[in-house]
């Protein structure tokens, strides 16, 4: 099927009158919608279709669940992801967020609410670059691939997000809460505590090119990703 070029966004839902409201409320404002009722039809869709620009992931799937559908896409491709789903405890959240999604809604939920959260989803997504090349770094958030002094560098969906944000807008500082809603969502379960946990993740993994680029912590603000020397041309 020929799809429009208006913004297209995959509905991945089994319970058919779930996946009609919401193709209807986002049609209402604008959207164009796929829709896949199992998690194997999901996949034929993302496997087939470069149109895609948002997926909305239901969790309890057949076939192949919604935590397999996340892993895949963030493996493939740079795709924004929003789960939407009954799942609600915190663990719950915590996967899906480290998973890579963009965003985590509960159900019963507000189609309103939801729009609103794709626009901003999107929004996110437009602003950022899709490849930094340094000469000790290549970040590429379309293949979530890094690789660090030439190896390719084993960092989950999140740490590639937060480096990719960080290296993005070199010397500019940023808190610790702007990240948490960045890169985790509004209604994230956890606390500022988690970006000093990935922080430091990265800083582990950045040690070997150090001299190259390092993030760097501004006491009482919060963290910045500097370049050394003439680095800072390098940035695409």
């Amino acid at each position: 099927m020929q799809l429009s070029n208006l913004t297209t966004v995959l509905i991945v839902e089994d319970d058919r009158n779930i996946s009609d409201l919401i193709r209807l409320y986002l049609e209402n404002q604008g959207f164009r919608c796929v829709t896949a009722l199992d998690g194997s039809e999901a996949l034929k869709v993302l496997s087939g279709s470069s149109d895609i620009n948002l997926v909305v992931l239901d969790l309890m799937l057949p076939q192949v669940d919604g935590w397999e559908i996340c892993r895949w896409v963030r493996q493939r491709t740079s795709l924004p992801v929003i789960i939407l789903t009954a799942k609600g405890e915190i663990q719950d959240r915590l996967r899906g967020f480290n998973l890579g999604a963009d965003d985590y809604i509960i159900k019963p939920f507000d189609p309103l609410e939801l729009a609103a959260r794709i626009k901003a989803v999107l929004r996110r997504s437009e602003d950022k670059p899709q490849q930094i090349e340094l000469p000790n770094l290549t970040i590429n958030i379309n293949s979530y691939a890094v690789k660090i002094a030439g190896e390719v560098a084993d960092l989950t969906p999140r740490e590639i997000e937060l480096l990719h944000f960080l290296a993005s807008h070199p010397d500019q500082v940023f808190t610790r809460e702007f990240l948490l809603q960045q890169l985790w969502g509004f209604d994230f379960p956890g606390n500022t505590r988690t970006v000093d946990v990935h922080i430091n993740r990265l800083r582990e993994k950045l040690e070997l090119i150090s001299d190259t680029c390092q993030i760097k912590t501004i006491w009482g603000v919060g963290y910045k990703f500097v370049l050394g020397g003439e680095n800072a041309k390098h940035l695409l």
